[in-house]
């Protein structure tokens, strides 16, 4: 399967599933150091988790990531908790990964077995991948020791709406642009989807997890100051504006398009976890929650060396790594669609190189750590 036949194949392929995941052939690997950063600053979440595992006992020890991609930072995450688990225990480990059935599991192979041996270097570690979407059960009960996630839940399971006429992301525009608007009434319906995807990944991971397992849930997000989705999807709203304008994408191709993801606040990521009515809390302890911004290395650079060229190409393919598969699907399927799909992010980038300040980007990420009770 070639790269476009992946990203064009449609995201039914897996229930609750509204893309067919991350750009591959390790263009998502190559383009994820802000997401990284991200993941990075909750390292205390997954120290905590695994100092504080049952270790005690037989049988094998399994983590498993949902939403690992390629592979890059998901393997980077599992490092990390095996720092502080391999000393605990001389049980067995079993690193699981797992994404949608159109992820680049090639490269995801590679990478956990690139010179034919375990990316961990124990023998004491051996690792798989599962695919299917991570709002449905995907191992057996009771078999997971630990579980998390990065970034993957702020993709939603379905569509709430069939169109967004006025803008391209459920949160609206930020206010630098103000390039469009989305009614209060619409980014409810977006904002309650998100709270019930969080309840549905709840129900199922205590499925999997057995008591005492640890749960850790990052996503980028939203605070009183800045959304993550401030100056990426108001370039990508403009770019794909000016192929409206010029009629390559109709009005009513425009409408039904929008990226189904939406900005979550601290409050509304924990709230499944303690609200009783989300059937939830009283399967999860919720140990620790956190709101935070990281630093973004594009950013950075630019500041340093004010090199416009190399800091658009950075920020545009960046954010075409995640967002590509949806505006393939939504666009209708001919013999000019990718050629269209390269001229919307070739356009961002004249338009970011053109007034890089009217698109500022900042990231915001929010996370929580839970334990499985009995």
């Amino acid at each position: 399967m070639t790269e476009t036949d992946r990203q064009s194949t449609k995201a039914t392929q897996a229930s609750h599933a509204t893309t067919t995941g991350m750009v591959g052939g390790g263009f998502y690997d190559a383009n994820s150091a802000p997401q990284w950063r991200a993941i990075e600053a909750v390292f205390p979440l997954i120290t905590n988790a695994m100092a504080t595992l049952e270790v005690e006992g037989e049988g094998t020890i399994r983590l498993a990531d949902f939403g690992c991609s390629e592979g890059h930072n998901s393997i980077a995450v599992m490092a990390e908790a095996l720092d502080t688990l391999l000393p605990r225990t001389t049980r067995s480990i079993q690193t699981i990964h797992s994404d949608l059935p159109t992820n680049d599991f090639s490269k995801l192979l590679l990478n956990i077995r690139s010179d034919g041996r375990s990316v961990f270097g124990s023998e004491k570690v051996f690792s798989c991948v599962v695919a299917g979407s991570m709002y449905d059960q995907l191992v057996p009960d009771g078999s997971l020791h630990l579980a998390t996630t990065f970034n993957a839940i702020g993709f939603l399971s379905r569509r709430p709406l069939s169109q967004l006429p006025d803008y391209i992301f459920p949160n609206g525009p930020s206010a630098v642009r103000s390039n469009g608007k989305v009614s209060e009434t619409d980014r409810q319906a977006f904002a309650e989807l998100a709270k019930q995807d969080v309840a549905s990944f709840l129900k199922v991971r205590a499925r999997e997890l057995a008591p005492g397992g640890k749960l850790i849930v990052q996503v980028f997000g939203r605070d009183s100051d800045a959304s993550t989705s401030d100056g990426i999807y108001d370039l990508l709203n403009d770019a794909v504006l000016a192929f409206v304008e010029n009629g390559e994408i109709s009005r009513d191709a425009y409408a039904r398009y929008y990226q189904p993801v939406y900005m979550r606040s601290l409050e509304e990521l924990t709230a499944p976890a303690t609200d009783p009515s989300y059937a939830v809390s009283d399967l999860f302890k919720l140990d620790q929650s956190m709101s935070y911004e990281v630093p973004v290395p594009f950013n950075e650079a630019f500041q340093r060396n004010g090199n416009l060229t190399e800091y658009a190409a950075q920020y545009v393919d960046f954010f075409r790594a995640f967002t590509e598969a949806v505006l393939i699907n939504a666009l209708p399927d001919s013999p000019r669609r990718d050629k269209l799909v390269n001229k919307v992010y070739t356009k961002a980038l004249e338009l970011l190189m053109a007034n890089p300040d009217a698109y500022p980007f900042r990231y915001i990420g929010v996370a929580m750590l839970l334990t499985r009770k009995a």
